[in-house]
Protein backbone atom coordinates (compact mmCIF):
# COMPACT_ATOMS: atom_id res chain seq x y z
CA UNK A 1 0.00 0.00 0.00
CA UNK A 2 1.55 3.55 -0.20
CA UNK A 3 3.94 4.47 2.25
CA UNK A 4 2.42 7.86 2.15
CA UNK A 5 -1.18 6.78 2.58
CA UNK A 6 -0.02 4.72 5.34
CA UNK A 7 1.60 7.47 7.24
CA UNK A 8 -1.22 9.74 7.36
CA UNK A 9 -3.65 7.40 7.97
CA UNK A 10 -1.75 6.59 11.18
CA UNK A 11 -1.42 10.15 12.35
CA UNK A 12 -5.00 10.11 11.73
CA UNK A 13 -5.18 7.14 14.61
CA UNK A 14 -3.28 8.43 16.62
CA UNK A 15 -5.19 11.80 16.74
CA UNK A 16 -8.11 10.07 17.68
CA UNK A 17 -6.51 8.31 20.62
CA UNK A 18 -5.41 11.07 21.89
CA UNK A 19 -8.52 13.50 22.02
CA UNK A 20 -9.99 14.18 25.10
CA UNK A 21 -12.85 12.15 25.70
CA UNK A 22 -12.52 12.52 29.61
CA UNK A 23 -15.10 15.25 29.81
CA UNK A 24 -18.80 15.06 29.35
CA UNK A 25 -20.67 16.99 26.50
CA UNK A 26 -22.42 18.94 29.52
CA UNK A 27 -18.98 19.59 31.16
CA UNK A 28 -17.53 20.89 27.86
CA UNK A 29 -20.06 23.09 27.61
CA UNK A 30 -19.67 24.72 30.52
CA UNK A 31 -16.13 25.28 29.84
CA UNK A 32 -16.87 26.97 26.29
CA UNK A 33 -19.93 29.39 27.99
CA UNK A 34 -17.36 30.52 30.78
CA UNK A 35 -14.98 31.26 27.95
CA UNK A 36 -17.20 33.56 26.12
CA UNK A 37 -18.36 35.60 28.86
CA UNK A 38 -14.82 36.02 30.01
CA UNK A 39 -13.48 36.79 26.57
CA UNK A 40 -17.08 39.43 25.82
CA UNK A 41 -16.95 40.67 29.53
CA UNK A 42 -15.85 44.14 28.22
CA UNK A 43 -17.69 44.53 25.32
CA UNK A 44 -20.77 46.77 24.85
CA UNK A 45 -23.01 43.52 25.19
CA UNK A 46 -21.06 41.88 28.22
CA UNK A 47 -21.34 45.32 29.97
CA UNK A 48 -25.10 45.51 29.33
CA UNK A 49 -25.91 42.47 30.49
CA UNK A 50 -23.43 41.92 33.34
CA UNK A 51 -21.05 39.04 31.90
CA UNK A 52 -18.67 39.69 34.91
CA UNK A 53 -21.74 39.00 37.26
CA UNK A 54 -23.05 36.14 35.50
CA UNK A 55 -19.35 34.33 35.53
CA UNK A 56 -19.22 35.18 39.64
CA UNK A 57 -22.78 33.47 39.92
CA UNK A 58 -23.13 30.01 41.60
CA UNK A 59 -24.76 28.61 38.24
CA UNK A 60 -24.20 30.70 35.32
CA UNK A 61 -25.62 28.31 33.06
CA UNK A 62 -29.01 29.59 35.21
CA UNK A 63 -28.32 32.88 34.95
CA UNK A 64 -26.79 33.48 31.28
CA UNK A 65 -30.12 32.22 30.13
CA UNK A 66 -32.57 34.21 32.82
CA UNK A 67 -30.55 37.59 31.76
CA UNK A 68 -29.81 37.11 28.45
CA UNK A 69 -32.49 37.05 25.83
CA UNK A 70 -33.27 34.87 22.91
CA UNK A 71 -32.06 37.14 19.68
CA UNK A 72 -33.12 36.08 16.23
CA UNK A 73 -30.70 37.90 13.21
CA UNK A 74 -33.10 41.20 13.03
CA UNK A 75 -33.09 41.69 17.09
CA UNK A 76 -29.32 40.98 17.02
CA UNK A 77 -28.46 43.05 13.92
CA UNK A 78 -30.61 46.16 15.02
CA UNK A 79 -29.81 46.52 18.81
CA UNK A 80 -26.16 45.19 17.99
CA UNK A 81 -24.58 44.21 14.94
CA UNK A 82 -25.47 47.08 12.99
CA UNK A 83 -22.72 48.91 15.14
CA UNK A 84 -20.03 45.71 13.88
CA UNK A 85 -21.62 46.48 10.55
CA UNK A 86 -19.87 49.97 10.36
CA UNK A 87 -16.77 49.54 12.05
CA UNK A 88 -17.23 50.35 15.56
CA UNK A 89 -15.20 48.01 18.26
CA UNK A 90 -15.71 45.93 21.13
CA UNK A 91 -19.47 45.30 20.43
CA UNK A 92 -20.86 41.62 20.67
CA UNK A 93 -16.89 40.72 20.69
CA UNK A 94 -13.34 42.17 21.11
CA UNK A 95 -12.06 43.84 18.15
CA UNK A 96 -13.63 44.09 14.80
CA UNK A 97 -14.40 41.16 12.91
CA UNK A 98 -12.19 40.63 9.68
CA UNK A 99 -14.96 39.00 7.48
CA UNK A 100 -18.98 38.86 7.38
CA UNK A 101 -20.58 36.30 5.88
CA UNK A 102 -23.43 36.64 3.66
CA UNK A 103 -26.23 34.57 3.96
CA UNK A 104 -29.74 35.00 2.77
CA UNK A 105 -30.88 31.68 4.10
CA UNK A 106 -33.19 30.00 1.82
CA UNK A 107 -35.95 32.71 1.53
CA UNK A 108 -34.07 35.36 -1.36
CA UNK A 109 -34.40 38.37 0.93
CA UNK A 110 -31.49 40.52 1.36
CA UNK A 111 -28.47 38.97 2.58
CA UNK A 112 -27.46 39.08 6.18
CA UNK A 113 -24.24 40.05 7.51
CA UNK A 114 -23.16 37.86 10.07
CA UNK A 115 -19.50 38.80 11.96
CA UNK A 116 -16.93 36.16 11.32
CA UNK A 117 -13.75 36.57 13.32
CA UNK A 118 -10.66 35.24 13.62
CA UNK A 119 -11.20 33.08 16.61
CA UNK A 120 -14.44 31.36 14.64
CA UNK A 121 -12.46 30.35 11.35
CA UNK A 122 -9.76 29.17 13.86
CA UNK A 123 -13.30 27.14 15.71
CA UNK A 124 -13.90 25.62 11.93
CA UNK A 125 -10.57 24.50 11.09
CA UNK A 126 -10.86 22.94 14.68
CA UNK A 127 -14.00 20.99 13.92
CA UNK A 128 -12.60 20.48 9.99
CA UNK A 129 -9.20 18.93 11.97
CA UNK A 130 -11.79 16.61 14.11
CA UNK A 131 -13.91 15.08 11.50
CA UNK A 132 -10.78 14.12 9.39
CA UNK A 133 -9.43 12.79 12.71
CA UNK A 134 -12.93 10.62 12.57
CA UNK A 135 -12.02 9.34 9.06
CA UNK A 136 -10.44 6.51 11.26
CA UNK A 137 -13.69 5.33 12.55
CA UNK A 138 -14.46 4.66 8.82
CA UNK A 139 -13.24 1.12 6.61
CA UNK A 140 -11.22 3.63 3.98
CA UNK A 141 -8.02 2.17 2.27
CA UNK A 142 -4.20 3.52 3.18
CA UNK A 143 -4.64 4.80 -0.19
CA UNK A 144 -7.60 7.54 0.02
CA UNK A 145 -5.43 9.84 2.72
CA UNK A 146 -3.48 11.05 -0.74
CA UNK A 147 -6.18 11.65 -2.87
CA UNK A 148 -7.03 15.09 -3.51
CA UNK A 149 -10.70 16.90 -1.61
CA UNK A 150 -12.64 19.05 -4.32
CA UNK A 151 -15.03 21.35 -2.13
CA UNK A 152 -17.54 22.92 -3.94
CA UNK A 153 -18.85 26.07 -2.33
CA UNK A 154 -19.05 29.82 -3.35
CA UNK A 155 -16.68 32.38 -4.82
CA UNK A 156 -13.73 33.08 -2.57
CA UNK A 157 -13.45 36.19 -4.29
CA UNK A 158 -14.76 38.16 -1.50
CA UNK A 159 -15.51 41.91 -1.39
CA UNK A 160 -13.76 44.42 0.30
CA UNK A 161 -16.27 46.52 2.22
CA UNK A 162 -15.34 49.25 4.47
CA UNK A 163 -12.55 47.70 6.05
CA UNK A 164 -13.55 43.89 6.13
CA UNK A 165 -14.52 41.33 3.52
CA UNK A 166 -17.83 40.41 2.76
CA UNK A 167 -19.33 36.86 0.80
CA UNK A 168 -20.69 33.86 2.13
CA UNK A 169 -19.11 31.21 4.46
CA UNK A 170 -17.86 28.00 2.19
CA UNK A 171 -15.73 30.87 0.28
CA UNK A 172 -14.16 32.33 3.65
CA UNK A 173 -13.51 29.17 4.58
CA UNK A 174 -11.65 28.31 1.20
CA UNK A 175 -9.94 31.93 1.35
CA UNK A 176 -8.42 30.63 4.49
CA UNK A 177 -7.34 26.91 4.27
CA UNK A 178 -4.05 25.91 5.89
CA UNK A 179 -1.17 25.82 4.17
CA UNK A 180 -0.54 22.46 4.70
CA UNK A 181 -4.01 21.36 2.89
CA UNK A 182 -3.46 23.50 -0.41
CA UNK A 183 -2.04 20.29 -2.42
CA UNK A 184 -4.82 18.57 -1.34
CA UNK A 185 -7.38 21.65 -2.24
CA UNK A 186 -9.08 21.41 -5.30
CA UNK A 187 -10.71 23.50 -7.27
CA UNK A 188 -7.49 25.26 -6.71
CA UNK A 189 -7.21 28.93 -5.62
CA UNK A 190 -7.60 30.04 -9.37
CA UNK A 191 -10.65 28.20 -10.26
CA UNK A 192 -12.20 28.71 -6.47
CA UNK A 193 -12.20 32.60 -7.02
CA UNK A 194 -14.72 32.41 -10.35
CA UNK A 195 -17.45 34.58 -9.10
CA UNK A 196 -19.71 33.39 -11.90
CA UNK A 197 -21.20 29.84 -11.03
CA UNK A 198 -21.61 28.42 -14.34
CA UNK A 199 -18.35 29.79 -15.33
CA UNK A 200 -16.58 28.20 -12.55
CA UNK A 201 -18.02 24.72 -13.14
CA UNK A 202 -17.44 24.79 -16.66
CA UNK A 203 -13.80 25.40 -15.68
CA UNK A 204 -13.97 22.39 -13.55
CA UNK A 205 -15.50 20.20 -15.52
CA UNK A 206 -12.47 20.74 -18.37
CA UNK A 207 -10.13 20.15 -15.10
CA UNK A 208 -11.39 17.24 -13.99
CA UNK A 209 -9.61 14.42 -15.88
CA UNK A 210 -6.14 15.70 -14.41
CA UNK A 211 -7.45 15.16 -11.03
CA UNK A 212 -7.50 12.38 -8.45
CA UNK A 213 -10.38 13.11 -5.96
CA UNK A 214 -11.36 11.45 -2.91
CA UNK A 215 -13.85 13.16 -1.76
CA UNK A 216 -16.09 15.81 -2.05
CA UNK A 217 -17.40 18.60 -0.31
CA UNK A 218 -20.43 21.08 -0.80
CA UNK A 219 -24.48 21.38 -0.65
CA UNK A 220 -26.32 17.93 -2.21
CA UNK A 221 -28.22 20.20 -5.13
CA UNK A 222 -25.22 22.25 -6.71
CA UNK A 223 -22.77 19.24 -6.62
CA UNK A 224 -25.31 16.66 -8.41
CA UNK A 225 -25.31 19.54 -11.01
CA UNK A 226 -21.28 20.16 -10.73
CA UNK A 227 -21.07 16.45 -11.26
CA UNK A 228 -23.95 15.92 -14.12
CA UNK A 229 -21.70 18.56 -16.13
CA UNK A 230 -18.63 16.87 -15.66
CA UNK A 231 -19.95 14.10 -16.68
CA UNK A 232 -21.64 15.33 -19.38
CA UNK A 233 -18.39 17.45 -20.86
CA UNK A 234 -16.09 14.46 -20.49
CA UNK A 235 -18.78 12.13 -22.46
CA UNK A 236 -18.51 9.59 -19.57
CA UNK A 237 -21.30 7.20 -18.19
CA UNK A 238 -20.76 8.03 -14.42
CA UNK A 239 -18.19 10.47 -12.19
CA UNK A 240 -16.36 7.18 -11.17
CA UNK A 241 -15.06 6.93 -15.02
CA UNK A 242 -13.48 10.42 -14.21
CA UNK A 243 -12.58 9.90 -10.79
CA UNK A 244 -12.22 5.84 -9.90
CA UNK A 245 -10.94 7.18 -6.67
CA UNK A 246 -13.69 9.27 -5.53
CA UNK A 247 -15.07 7.57 -2.23
CA UNK A 248 -16.67 9.90 -0.17
CA UNK A 249 -18.90 12.51 0.19
CA UNK A 250 -19.52 15.19 2.57
CA UNK A 251 -22.63 16.13 2.36
CA UNK A 252 -24.34 20.04 4.42
CA UNK A 253 -26.60 22.45 4.61
CA UNK A 254 -29.96 20.39 3.80
CA UNK A 255 -30.84 16.72 4.67
CA UNK A 256 -29.02 13.98 2.20
CA UNK A 257 -31.84 11.67 2.16
CA UNK A 258 -34.00 13.19 -0.99
CA UNK A 259 -31.13 13.61 -2.85
CA UNK A 260 -29.30 9.69 -2.03
CA UNK A 261 -31.21 8.52 -5.14
CA UNK A 262 -30.19 11.09 -8.11
CA UNK A 263 -26.63 10.82 -6.49
CA UNK A 264 -26.25 6.46 -6.67
CA UNK A 265 -27.41 7.57 -10.55
CA UNK A 266 -24.10 9.20 -11.01
CA UNK A 267 -22.00 6.79 -9.88
CA UNK A 268 -20.64 3.14 -10.46
CA UNK A 269 -19.10 2.73 -7.01
CA UNK A 270 -19.87 2.46 -3.62
CA UNK A 271 -19.80 5.68 -1.83
CA UNK A 272 -19.61 6.68 1.90
CA UNK A 273 -22.17 9.75 2.41
CA UNK A 274 -21.36 11.66 5.89
CA UNK A 275 -22.89 14.77 6.95
CA UNK A 276 -22.04 17.77 8.02
CA UNK A 277 -23.35 21.58 9.58
CA UNK A 278 -21.55 24.39 8.19
CA UNK A 279 -23.79 26.95 8.83
CA UNK A 280 -22.75 31.19 8.17
CA UNK A 281 -22.79 31.41 12.00
CA UNK A 282 -20.22 28.42 12.43
CA UNK A 283 -19.55 24.94 12.12
CA UNK A 284 -21.72 23.39 14.09
CA UNK A 285 -21.81 19.66 13.68
CA UNK A 286 -20.33 16.83 11.72
CA UNK A 287 -20.54 13.25 11.15
CA UNK A 288 -18.10 11.16 13.83
CA UNK A 289 -18.71 7.56 13.20
CA UNK A 290 -20.51 5.84 10.79
CA UNK A 291 -24.62 4.98 11.92
CA UNK A 292 -27.66 4.43 9.55
CA UNK A 293 -29.73 8.18 10.72
CA UNK A 294 -26.07 9.96 9.60
CA UNK A 295 -26.14 11.96 13.04
CA UNK A 296 -24.05 14.24 13.45
CA UNK A 297 -22.00 15.09 17.00
CA UNK A 298 -22.32 18.94 17.67
CA UNK A 299 -19.15 20.97 18.61
CA UNK A 300 -19.43 20.87 21.58
CA UNK A 301 -15.23 22.53 22.22
CA UNK A 302 -14.95 24.81 19.60
CA UNK A 303 -15.94 28.02 20.58
CA UNK A 304 -19.93 27.91 20.20
CA UNK A 305 -22.35 27.10 23.67
CA UNK A 306 -25.35 25.45 22.33
CA UNK A 307 -29.12 25.78 24.19
CA UNK A 308 -32.61 24.07 22.73
CA UNK A 309 -35.71 25.43 22.43
CA UNK A 310 -38.83 22.55 22.70
CA UNK A 311 -39.99 23.12 19.38
CA UNK A 312 -44.00 24.18 20.40
CA UNK A 313 -46.04 26.60 18.48
CA UNK A 314 -46.22 28.66 21.61
CA UNK A 315 -42.36 29.48 21.64
CA UNK A 316 -42.40 30.87 18.44
CA UNK A 317 -43.86 33.81 16.56
CA UNK A 318 -44.82 33.65 12.83
CA UNK A 319 -41.76 34.11 11.41
CA UNK A 320 -40.95 31.26 12.87
CA UNK A 321 -38.39 33.60 15.95
CA UNK A 322 -38.26 32.53 19.38
CA UNK A 323 -40.05 34.87 22.00
CA UNK A 324 -37.16 36.49 23.82
CA UNK A 325 -38.34 34.38 26.79
CA UNK A 326 -38.59 31.14 25.58
CA UNK A 327 -37.22 28.39 28.05
CA UNK A 328 -34.25 27.04 26.88
CA UNK A 329 -32.54 23.56 28.14
CA UNK A 330 -28.61 23.20 28.05
CA UNK A 331 -27.40 19.86 26.93
CA UNK A 332 -27.80 17.60 30.50
CA UNK A 333 -31.48 18.16 30.15
CA UNK A 334 -32.62 17.42 26.59
CA UNK A 335 -34.01 14.04 25.84
CA UNK A 336 -33.71 12.02 22.73
CA UNK A 337 -36.45 12.02 19.80
CA UNK A 338 -38.04 15.49 20.50
CA UNK A 339 -37.56 18.29 17.90
CA UNK A 340 -35.84 21.73 19.69
CA UNK A 341 -35.01 24.79 17.94
CA UNK A 342 -31.08 26.32 18.71
CA UNK A 343 -29.68 28.57 20.08
CA UNK A 344 -26.06 28.91 20.25
CA UNK A 345 -23.73 31.63 21.47
CA UNK A 346 -20.18 32.04 19.72
CA UNK A 347 -16.63 33.07 19.48
CA UNK A 348 -18.19 36.18 16.62
CA UNK A 349 -20.50 37.26 18.97
CA UNK A 350 -23.68 35.49 18.16
CA UNK A 351 -25.77 35.14 21.66
CA UNK A 352 -28.84 33.01 22.60
CA UNK A 353 -28.62 33.39 18.94
CA UNK A 354 -31.89 31.45 16.95
CA UNK A 355 -30.35 29.17 14.24
CA UNK A 356 -33.56 28.95 12.57
CA UNK A 357 -33.15 24.90 12.36
CA UNK A 358 -34.62 22.20 14.22
CA UNK A 359 -33.09 19.18 15.54
CA UNK A 360 -33.47 16.34 17.40
CA UNK A 361 -30.92 13.78 19.32
CA UNK A 362 -30.14 10.30 18.17
CA UNK A 363 -27.65 10.38 20.93
CA UNK A 364 -27.43 11.98 23.97
CA UNK A 365 -24.31 10.50 25.18
CA UNK A 366 -22.58 11.43 22.23
CA UNK A 367 -24.07 14.75 21.84
CA UNK A 368 -25.66 13.11 18.66
CA UNK A 369 -28.16 14.76 16.49
CA UNK A 370 -30.20 15.02 13.21
CA UNK A 371 -31.46 18.03 11.44
CA UNK A 372 -35.34 18.17 11.50
CA UNK A 373 -36.14 21.19 9.71
CA UNK A 374 -36.38 24.64 10.10
CA UNK A 375 -38.66 26.51 12.63
CA UNK A 376 -40.42 29.03 10.16
CA UNK A 377 -40.52 26.08 7.80
CA UNK A 378 -43.55 24.21 9.61
CA UNK A 379 -46.50 23.70 7.42
CA UNK A 380 -49.76 24.23 10.05
CA UNK A 381 -51.73 26.76 8.20
CA UNK A 382 -54.43 24.22 9.10
CA UNK A 383 -53.24 22.09 11.91
CA UNK A 384 -51.44 19.49 10.15
CA UNK A 385 -48.13 20.48 11.55
CA UNK A 386 -46.11 18.55 8.79
CA UNK A 387 -42.21 19.07 9.87
CA UNK A 388 -39.69 18.83 7.04
CA UNK A 389 -38.18 15.92 8.43
CA UNK A 390 -41.70 13.88 7.39
CA UNK A 391 -41.65 15.23 4.44
CA UNK A 392 -38.49 14.29 3.11
CA UNK A 393 -39.20 10.78 4.61
CA UNK A 394 -42.62 10.92 2.67
CA UNK A 395 -40.44 12.09 -0.72
CA UNK A 396 -38.49 8.49 -0.38
CA UNK A 397 -41.58 6.16 -0.17
CA UNK A 398 -42.77 8.06 -3.67
CA UNK A 399 -38.92 7.30 -4.91
CA UNK A 400 -39.52 3.49 -4.11
CA UNK A 401 -42.92 3.26 -4.53
CA UNK A 402 -42.79 4.92 -8.05
CA UNK A 403 -38.90 4.46 -9.37
CA UNK A 404 -38.55 8.10 -9.27
CA UNK A 405 -35.37 10.45 -8.56
CA UNK A 406 -37.18 13.18 -6.96
CA UNK A 407 -34.01 15.52 -5.58
CA UNK A 408 -35.98 19.01 -5.13
CA UNK A 409 -39.45 19.54 -3.55
CA UNK A 410 -41.60 22.58 -2.37
CA UNK A 411 -45.02 22.45 -0.82
CA UNK A 412 -46.85 25.79 0.29
CA UNK A 413 -50.63 25.77 1.84
CA UNK A 414 -53.28 27.98 -0.98
CA UNK A 415 -56.70 28.52 -1.22
CA UNK A 416 -58.54 26.79 -3.96
CA UNK A 417 -62.23 27.60 -4.36
CA UNK A 418 -62.24 29.32 -0.65
CA UNK A 419 -60.66 26.18 0.95
CA UNK A 420 -57.11 25.22 1.67
CA UNK A 421 -55.19 22.43 0.26
CA UNK A 422 -51.14 21.72 -0.18
CA UNK A 423 -49.75 22.78 -3.04
CA UNK A 424 -46.84 20.17 -4.19
CA UNK A 425 -44.38 20.51 -6.83
CA UNK A 426 -41.84 17.45 -6.80
CA UNK A 427 -38.61 18.06 -9.01
CA UNK A 428 -37.99 14.76 -11.33
CA UNK A 429 -34.19 14.06 -12.54
CA UNK A 430 -33.76 13.98 -15.81
CA UNK A 431 -36.71 13.35 -18.52
CA UNK A 432 -38.84 10.84 -15.65
CA UNK A 433 -42.25 11.44 -16.05
CA UNK A 434 -45.01 9.80 -13.48
CA UNK A 435 -48.89 10.34 -13.13
CA UNK A 436 -49.99 13.21 -11.10
CA UNK A 437 -52.59 11.99 -9.65
CA UNK A 438 -51.38 8.60 -8.63
CA UNK A 439 -48.46 10.25 -6.93
CA UNK A 440 -51.08 12.83 -5.22
CA UNK A 441 -52.58 9.67 -3.79
CA UNK A 442 -50.27 8.06 -2.55
CA UNK A 443 -48.43 11.33 -0.84
CA UNK A 444 -51.43 12.06 0.81
CA UNK A 445 -51.74 8.02 2.32
CA UNK A 446 -47.93 8.07 3.01
CA UNK A 447 -48.37 11.55 4.97
CA UNK A 448 -51.65 10.64 6.78
CA UNK A 449 -49.55 7.59 8.22
CA UNK A 450 -46.51 9.58 9.04
CA UNK A 451 -48.61 12.50 10.98
CA UNK A 452 -51.53 11.84 13.01
CA UNK A 453 -52.29 15.91 13.29
CA UNK A 454 -51.97 15.86 9.06
CA UNK A 455 -54.56 12.73 9.17
CA UNK A 456 -56.82 15.22 11.41
CA UNK A 457 -56.61 18.19 9.24
CA UNK A 458 -57.39 15.72 6.17
CA UNK A 459 -60.55 15.10 7.69
CA UNK A 460 -60.96 18.98 8.82
CA UNK A 461 -59.90 22.12 7.42
CA UNK A 462 -57.64 20.76 5.09
CA UNK A 463 -59.19 19.26 1.77
CA UNK A 464 -56.75 17.90 0.00
CA UNK A 465 -53.34 17.88 -1.84
CA UNK A 466 -52.27 18.64 -5.36
CA UNK A 467 -48.75 17.66 -6.83
CA UNK A 468 -47.42 18.95 -9.43
CA UNK A 469 -44.26 17.25 -11.43
CA UNK A 470 -41.81 19.55 -12.87
CA UNK A 471 -38.56 19.21 -13.58
CA UNK A 472 -35.45 19.51 -10.85
CA UNK A 473 -33.65 21.59 -13.23
CA UNK A 474 -36.78 24.19 -12.80
CA UNK A 475 -35.98 24.68 -8.75
CA UNK A 476 -32.00 25.56 -9.86
CA UNK A 477 -33.64 27.97 -12.91
CA UNK A 478 -35.47 29.97 -10.27
CA UNK A 479 -32.45 29.94 -7.09
CA UNK A 480 -31.09 31.51 -10.38
CA UNK A 481 -33.21 33.78 -10.95
CA UNK A 482 -33.58 35.16 -7.70
CA UNK A 483 -29.99 35.16 -6.08
CA UNK A 484 -27.01 33.51 -7.77
CA UNK A 485 -26.14 29.86 -8.02
CA UNK A 486 -24.39 27.65 -5.94
CA UNK A 487 -22.43 28.50 -2.35
CA UNK A 488 -25.27 28.05 0.55
CA UNK A 489 -28.04 28.12 -1.66
CA UNK A 490 -31.05 26.20 -0.46
CA UNK A 491 -33.76 25.55 -2.30
CA UNK A 492 -36.70 26.44 0.65
CA UNK A 493 -39.45 22.90 1.07
CA UNK A 494 -41.95 25.14 2.29
CA UNK A 495 -43.18 28.31 0.59
CA UNK A 496 -46.14 31.12 1.47
CA UNK A 497 -48.52 31.22 -0.76
CA UNK A 498 -47.83 34.19 -2.52
CA UNK A 499 -44.13 32.69 -3.28
CA UNK A 500 -45.54 29.59 -4.26
CA UNK A 501 -48.18 31.18 -7.10
CA UNK A 502 -44.88 33.48 -8.03
CA UNK A 503 -42.88 29.82 -8.35
CA UNK A 504 -46.23 28.50 -10.16
CA UNK A 505 -46.41 31.19 -12.62
CA UNK A 506 -41.99 30.66 -13.57
CA UNK A 507 -42.37 26.93 -14.11
CA UNK A 508 -45.34 27.71 -16.08
CA UNK A 509 -43.83 30.53 -18.71
CA UNK A 510 -40.30 29.19 -18.61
Amino acid sequence: MPLLGKIIKRAIDLGEQITDNSKTPQEHQEEVLKKLLKKAKDTAFGKFYQFEQLLESDSPIEEFRKKVPAFDYHRMHDAWWFKTVEGEVDITWPGQPEYFALSSGTTGNKSKRIPVTQEMIEAIRETGVKQVLSLSEHDLPDSFFEKQILMLGSSTDLEEVNGHYEGEISGISASNIPFWFKGYYKPGEDIASIEDWDERVLAIAKQAPSWDIGAISGIPSWIELMLQKVVEHNKAETIHDIWPNLMVYNSGGVAFEPYRASFDALTSKPMLYLDTYLASEGFLAYQARPNDQMAMQLSIDSGIYFEFIPFKEEYFDENGSPIEDAPALSLSEVNEGEDYAMLISTVSGAWRYSIGDTIAFTNLERAEIKITGRTKHYLNVVGSQLSVSKMNEAVQELEEAFGLQIPEFTVGAVKKDGEFIHQWFLGLAGDQKASESEVSQKLDEVLKSKNKNYKVARSKALKGIDVKLIKADDFHDWNGKNKKKGGQVKTPRMMNEETLLEFEEFVRTK
